[in-house]
């Protein structure tokens, strides 16, 4: 048990500077973009900021549990559906609907996690996959949610502050800053969480599934409780994406937007805290650059992401870590 609850698993520190540095720019991004009269610009970057948020849950998952989920995309449709339901039931308040679509996703993951992780390797890729597609499938043939079309919002959720305009969810840079907080404090607590007993065993189990058993751990129940805590952000993020676009359709289910999940992680970085961050920031930047010149642009989202496995397989933070220490080992030399 030493040599894997103390090995050397744990975060170190942040670094102060370039951490402020990177929130001071994204608490100055909308500013910029009104500033420019580009207000598109801040309902993209909070679309960034819930995207990173889910693509952090499932790099919970396979970077640091070992889980490759396929079927990540269920719970982020759990979450939309459950904000889009309640609302017309007359619920709007965000600080209800927001924590009732982290329950959905985390219900929802407990069921399928239950069964999941009886198994392994492939077919726990592949079981996961089927019940994703056993809900998108559910979703689509059920009126009530709206089969094809799905279901729309008339107006996003309230914080319940009517007379402090500046904190109106309708406001665009409002919205933006509440899913910055959102994903913020997610990334918080999953440094905290890896960095308790609970996160340097789950990582153990990542490297060594039989030798965490034979010590003495709970190896089923540690990965259900991480898979539900994933399938709850995943949730949560649902909810914000159904408030911030006011549209909820089955494709927020289907097993694409899973592999496009599985993508972002991968480009950042898996078993890296920032990666599903920075993987989703990057795809979707590039998506949207490349879309403007051409209608192809799944081509060149496959040619980024070939470049990124060729020549940085860790992925983006792993390439740029891995060139800061060759630089530092050159200035040691000289």
């Amino acid at each position: 048990m030493r040599d894997t609850l103390h090995s050397p698993l744990r975060l170190g520190p942040l670094r102060p500077w370039p951490t402020l540095g990177v929130v001071a720019a994204l608490a100055l991004l909308p500013l910029a973009a009104l500033a420019i009269g580009q207000p598109f610009y801040v309902v993209f970057a909070t679309r960034v900021l819930i995207y990173a948020l889910i693509a952090s849950s499932l790099n919970l998952l396979i970077g640091y549990g070992g889980m490759v989920s396929f079927g990540h995309a269920a719970f982020v449709g759990a979450g939309a559906y459950t904000v889009a339901l309640l609302m017309p039931a007359g619920i709007i308040s965000a600080w209800l609907l927001w924590p009732a679509s982290l329950l959905a996703g985390a219900f929802l993951a407990f069921l399928i996690g239950a069964l999941s992780l009886r198994t392994r390797g492939v077919s726990f890729i592949m079981i996961t996959l089927a019940f994703a597609q056993m809900a998108y499938y559910l979703v689509q043939s059920l009126r009530a949610l709206g089969s094809d079309d799905g279901l729309t919002l008339s107006a996003r959720p309230s914080l319940g502050f009517p007379s402090l305009g500046f904190l109106d969810l309708d406001r665009d840079a409002t919205f933006y800053y509440v899913a910055l907080a959102i994903l913020l404090g997610a990334l918080a607590a999953a440094r905290g969480l890896l960095n308790a007993p609970l996160g340097r065993a789950l990582q153990g189990i990542r490297d060594n599934e039989t030798r965490m058993e034979a010590i003495g751990f709970a190896t089923y129940r540690l990965k259900l409780l991480v898979f539900v805590i994933a399938g709850a952000a995943a949730g949560l993020g649902g909810g914000l994406l159904a408030s911030l676009n006011g549209l909820v359709g089955p494709n927020l289910l289907h097993w694409t937007q899973s592999g496009l999940l599985m993508i972002m992680v991968i480009l950042g970085g898996t078993g890296r805290l920032q990666g599903g961050a920075l993987g989703a920031a990057v795809l979707l930047i590039a998506e949207e650059l490349i879309a403007e010149h051409t209608i192809h642009w799944p081509l060149g989202i496959g040619v980024v992401l070939l470049a990124v496995v060729l020549f940085a397989p860790e992925g983006l933070l792993g390439g740029l870590s891995g060139l800061a220490r060759r630089r530092r080992a050159n200035r040691a030399g000289t």
